[in-house]
């Protein structure tokens, strides 16, 4: 393995941790039996730095073991999906908006926001046809999870410049 792979898989599973930890320490209760944490704020930022596959793969992991630790067992399997694909959407945002513009702030905002409007669509499916709630009763989760998003957003948005100062961040979103 590169010295250069081996620093992003380590990230990887370092951001895989935080995402886990901040969503299990700070977990505020919301009505419906969701809650509201930092966590999707590393779920963002680990595609952002990390890219779709070390990005994805983190972000899905770290949040899918929050969920089992939690005691959201039920939701594990949607969360790892969700949460990977928001990464990846994140990702994919941000790659394609970075080089036309100096500032990464602004690729960064889009990036969360896309990353965010993956998310609850994702868990509105999850809830109305594989857990059966039905479209109406899952539709009364839709304000907190967008809650979640802006809370997500706006963790990913403060942190990113102080991550992006570290060389081996940089290093790591230069060789993608």
């Amino acid at each position: 393995m590169k010295s250069n792979q081996i620093t992003k898989l380590v990230t990887a599973a370092l951001m895989a941790a935080i995402s886990c930890v901040t969503t299990m320490a700070i977990a505020v209760p919301t009505p419906g039996g969701g809650f509201i944490h930092p966590g999707d704020g590393f779920v963002l930022l680990s595609g952002i730095i990390l890219g779709p596959l070390y990005g994805g793969l983190a972000a899905g992991i770290g949040s899918m073991m929050a969920d089992i630790l939690l005691g959201y067992t039920s939701f594990a399997p949607a969360t790892l999906i969700i949460k990977c694909l928001a990464a990846v959407a994140g990702a994919l945002v941000f790659r394609i908006m970075k080089d036309k513009m100096k500032q990464h702030i602004v690729p960064v905002i889009f990036a969360a926001i896309v990353g965010g409007i993956v998310v609850t669509p994702g868990y509105f499916i999850f809830e109305s046809f594989i857990l059966g709630l039905g479209p109406a009763t899952s539709a009364l989760n839709i304000p907190m999870n967008l809650i979640q998003n802006a809370f997500g957003i706006l963790v990913s948005v403060l942190l990113f410049p102080l991550l992006h100062k570290a060389p081996q961040i940089r290093n790591i979103m230069d060789g993608q």
